[in-house]
């Protein structure tokens, strides 16, 4: 099995993980916890900003010292707009699930601005359509790089079945503003109907890196460097939520150059 993909364990609390070490990177940690009604899952930011997303189900939050009462809505990632919580630095945060709770944990190094905690939900977040024909897909802009944090970038993208996504293939490896930015990406996928799958490849221009992975509902793949496109099959719709970070928060990509006439096709 790829060392870039991440199989989610059955049961409940944390089921998956990513950490700058376990990954060999320096920026983009992910946490995925499921959480029982009546039951709490909380934390410290410690050195990292946090931006957590309620994937499915709702719970009471409270963080920087301050309630937020109950957020989320959705039961499915499938259905409507996220509701999700940014959590500074040096901050404790908490959770007690109110249904079964899915919530995904982003984060990033803080770099102490001093932004408070705040909720961003439905209201607050832009959605936008991307690409034509089977490449059509559907993106949530949850935390873009004109909103306030630190580090973090995140982002849920739903690929109906047939389609292609992140696709034309296109990287953010090489710290080379203004063309390019370095971020590294995190994809934690959902299936709808669960039991079906679709694909990943994470490759370089080189081929020094050449991976294709079958994504099933619950994994994560996470993208060191290189061109990250995926692909839905027919019949089951791809939901991703995306984290990206690095040195600078701003997403500037490079298409794959033989790959590119798709854009004006």
């Amino acid at each position: 099995m790829s060392k870039l993909l991440i199989k989610r364990k059955a049961g409940d609390g944390l089921v998956a993980q990513v950490t700058p070490q376990s990954a060999g990177w320096g920026y983009v940690g992910f946490e995925l916890h499921r959480v029982k009604p009546g039951q709490a899952v909380s934390a410290s930011t410690g050195s990292q900003e946090a931006c957590l997303v309620f994937v499915t189900g709702k719970g009471e939050a409270t963080a920087d010292g301050e309630d937020f009462g109950v957020l989320g809505a959705r039961m499915s990632p499938f259905e409507g707009k996220p509701w999700s919580l940014y959590v500074p630095q040096d901050s404790e945060w908490s959770v007690t699930a109110e249904t079964d709770l899915e919530l995904a944990v982003c984060l990033a190094p803080g770099l102490g601005k001093g932004l408070p905690a705040r909720v961003i939900g439905p209201d607050d977040v832009k959605q936008e359509v991307r690409g034509k024909g089977t490449n059509t897909r559907y993106v949530t802009n949850i935390l873009p790089e004109g909103e306030p944090a630190d580090s973090l970038l995140v982002v849920e993208v739903i690929t109906p079945g047939g389609h292609t996504s992140s696709y034309p293939p296109h990287k953010h490896d090489q710290d080379n503003l203004p063309a390019e930015s370095y971020l590294e990406e995190t994809y934690y996928h959902r299936l709808n109907p669960p039991q079906g799958f679709g694909f990943q490849r994470v490759y370089t221009d080189d081929r020094s890196l050449d991976e294709v992975m079958a994504v099933e509902d619950g994994d994560i793949v996470m993208v060191p460097k290189g061109y990250h496109p995926c692909a839905a099959c027919h019949g089951y719709d791809l939901y991703y939520l995306n984290v990206m970070a690095g040195p600078k928060r701003t997403w500037k990509f490079h298409n794959a150059p033989e790959h590119e006439w798709l854009m004006k096709a």
